[in-house]
């Protein structure tokens, strides 16, 4: 849920109103990834008009947005970086 708050907040969008997250990316995949010593360093994925980045820091996890802008001839890219949790 950390994702769907960290969007909500920075976009001022209610919960409620962002798409669910499992349109995004599984859920229970990413809270797996994150809690097991699976040797998981990051993640990436699109979400509400943000990639989403997911790290694992000495101090647990970092999540990151970066907006993303869809140019002039149709391809997207990472703005600039977001704020992060």
């Amino acid at each position: 849920m950390a994702v769907v708050d960290l969007v909500s907040e920075v976009t001022g969008t209610d919960v409620l109103e962002l798409d669910p997250l499992y349109n995004a990316i599984d859920p229970d995949v990413l809270d797996t990834l994150c809690t097991s010593g699976s040797g998981f360093t990051s993640l990436e994925f699109q979400y509400a008009s943000h990639t989403v980045v997911v790290a694992q820091v000495e101090s647990g996890l970092k999540i990151s947005l970066e907006p993303v802008t869809i140019g002039a001839a149709g391809s997207s890219g990472v703005a600039d970086s977001g704020p992060s949790a």
